[in-house]
């Protein structure tokens, strides 16, 4: 049984008009249900929840990751994105972030599907440097799960379920998975 999502959220990817770039497409609908499944497993009242004095709330994480996102994407990547002050969701609550999430998420495949090479190899300012679209792109796509990781934590720290996001938990596994936890497993070569 292959690894799945407890919400897959995002379904029709786009195609991408250079094939070369349809993995970006891909990886990007693959982590964005990844969010929404964690999002959506957090309960209402783990909104003020913070582990330490200094580090932040659930709620801050998520509004940081909403608009973050729109940063990285509208200011560095140039999609058109919805003004910042309509960024965040109306109800302060996990699963309406993780809705607003889809809902920002899915006219930014369209656009980046329609996008050629040169476009995605284009430098751009990135804070205060310059780097590639395509460079800028996959540090976004790091930061996500950074903060998706953050999440995870929380939810063993409140005692909640750890939900598989690159392969199985403590607490969700299946028949076939082979999460590589010894030196055996780490020499496998994966040839029948």
């Amino acid at each position: 049984m292959p690894m799945t999502y407890p919400q897959s959220v995002l379904t029709d990817v786009p195609i991408a008009a250079d094939p070369t770039y349809q993995h970006l497409l891909d990886t990007y609908v693959s982590e964005t249900n990844k969010t929404f499944s964690v999002w959506t497993a957090l309960p209402p009242e783990a909104i003020p929840y913070r582990p330490h004095p200094k580090s932040s709330t659930v709620q801050e994480i998520l509004s940081h990751q909403l608009l973050s996102e729109r940063r990285f994407f509208g200011e560095f990547l140039g999609t058109p994105e919805p003004p910042p002050a309509e960024i965040l969701p109306t109800e302060p609550n996990p699963a309406a972030y993780a809705a607003r999430l889809v809902e920002l998420a899915r006219p930014r495949l369209a656009y980046l599907a329609s996008q050629p090479s040169t476009w995605w190899h284009q430098r751009v300012p990135f804070f205060d440097v310059e780097r590639e679209r395509i460079w800028v792109f996959w540090r976004r796509v790091l930061h996500t799960a950074h903060h998706r990781t953050q999440l995870t934590v929380y939810q063993r720290l409140r005692d909640q379920p750890v939900l598989p996001t690159y392969g199985p938990t403590a607490d969700v596994t299946w028949d076939g998975a082979d999460p590589t936890l010894t030196v055996e497993a780490a020499g496998r070569s994966g040839k029948p």
